[in-house]
């Protein structure tokens, strides 16, 4: 009579080489982006506020166009291909990839403290430069600017809005993610394009994107002050935050925790 074969219980888990792959890049980047020297890291994060800004530009043009925000919103993702292309970057770009990088134990808390703090002071300071051009460049975009910023100006500080700064939170680190998936620069541009017009087009609640338009709205009159967008700066970049770290990076580093485990035994 023939033997069964014994089926081993202890078997390895078989891992997946594309999520190993995207997860060495991102270790690799975060560390580099955790370790960048001070002029750089200010250079990053003016620029990422002035190339967003040139989204801002483009969604208010088709904004006052055609009035439709699912337009203006797909306009918009002109200024995430513009981050991407030219290396510039947002603060809730590095929700993903230099926490990736700290769990790996390939950087610190406190050097992700001062990549968060420096890239979103700066991308404020660059995106309110950009703004006064905008304003004062294109006064017939006045009435629009006010209109959109004052949206998110007066929007209450409540469960809806906390939400709408989550879902912002996850769809930025979503885009992060699936542009790290890849080498080439065409794919990488794919998901800038979907997600920046998701982010625009549904008026999503987003710490640095709105601010923009606030600022644009307070240059030229709104009836809400600089007090009253810091409140929702808070707010907005406390839900980026929830979104973007517990229902995406978190998730998804339960993929590769025996990565995880192998990084730390080799940091001892």
């Amino acid at each position: 009579m023939a033997e069964h074969p014994i089926v081993a219980t202890n078997a390895p888990e078989e891992h997946e080489p594309e999520v190993e792959e995207a997860f060495d890049r991102l270790v690799s980047e975060g560390k580099d982006r955790l370790g960048r020297p001070l002029l750089p890291l200010v250079s990053t994060g003016l620029l990422g506020g002035i190339d967003i800004g040139t989204g801002i530009l483009a969604m208010l043009l088709v904004l006052h166009a055609t009035g439709s925000h699912l337009l203006a919103g797909l306009a918009f993702s002109i200024g995430f291909v513009a981050l991407l292309l030219a290396r510039s970057e947002l603060f809730t770009e590095n929700f993903l990839v230099p926490v990736t990088a700290v769990v790996a134990r390939e950087g610190t808390l406190r050097s992700l403290a001062r990549l968060w703090g420096m890239t979103l002071l700066l991308n404020l300071v660059g995106g309110w430069i950009v703004m006064w051009l905008l304003v004062t460049s294109f006064p017939s975009l006045h009435e629009t600017v006010l209109e959109a910023g004052t949206h998110f100006g007066t929007m209450p500080i409540g469960l809806r809005s906390f939400c709408l700064a989550v879902l912002a939170g996850v769809v930025i680190t979503l885009m992060t993610r699936m542009q790290h998936g890849t080498e080439s620069t065409g794919v990488r541009i794919v998901p800038a394009i979907l997600f920046g017009a998701l982010l625009a087009g549904g008026q999503l609640f987003h710490s640095v994107l709105d601010s923009l338009l606030m600022f644009g709205a307070l240059i030229v009159g709104a009836p809400f002050g600089y007090l009253d967008w810091l409140a929702r700066l808070g707010w907005a970049a406390l839900g980026n935050l929830a979104g973007g770290l517990l229902l995406v990076t978190a998730v998804r580093l339960l993929r590769v925790t025996h990565r995880i485990e192998e990084a730390h035994r080799e940091k001892g």
